[in-house]
């Protein structure tokens, strides 16, 4: 199964992620980062790199972050979000966002 980013990435949209991805299957939108299932060979090497805690396995996904699965394969075939090869600056005020639970309505798509 691939990996998922789930809710906690929203609002912060750490990237260290990115830089460690073999496969370069990160896209990314304006407040959130999303892994294309079909390209994610499922090394895990992602999931230590997320400060947050926000990616992880879709056969152990918790029941309130199923939706994620669906997300994650839409988003990244989505026109406007862009495949990210590379670090950048977390989101604006990423340190209060981080803690933060409950934050599916602030995803921008």
């Amino acid at each position: 199964m691939p990996f998922v980013v789930t809710e906690a990435c929203i609002q912060c949209k750490y990237t260290d992620c990115v830089a460690v991805c073999p496969m370069d299957c990160f896209f990314e939108g304006p407040n959130f980062l999303v892994i294309h299932p079909d390209e994610c060979i499922d090394c895990s090497i992602c999931v230590a790199e997320c400060p947050v805690n926000a990616i992880v396995n879709a056969a152990e996904i918790s029941p309130d972050q199923v939706e994620f699965i669906e997300i994650n394969a839409r988003l990244s075939q989505h026109p406007d979000w862009k495949r990210i090869r590379s670090t950048k600056e977390p989101l604006q005020d990423h340190e209060h966002w981080g803690q933060q639970k409950a934050k599916r309505h602030l995803l921008e798509q």
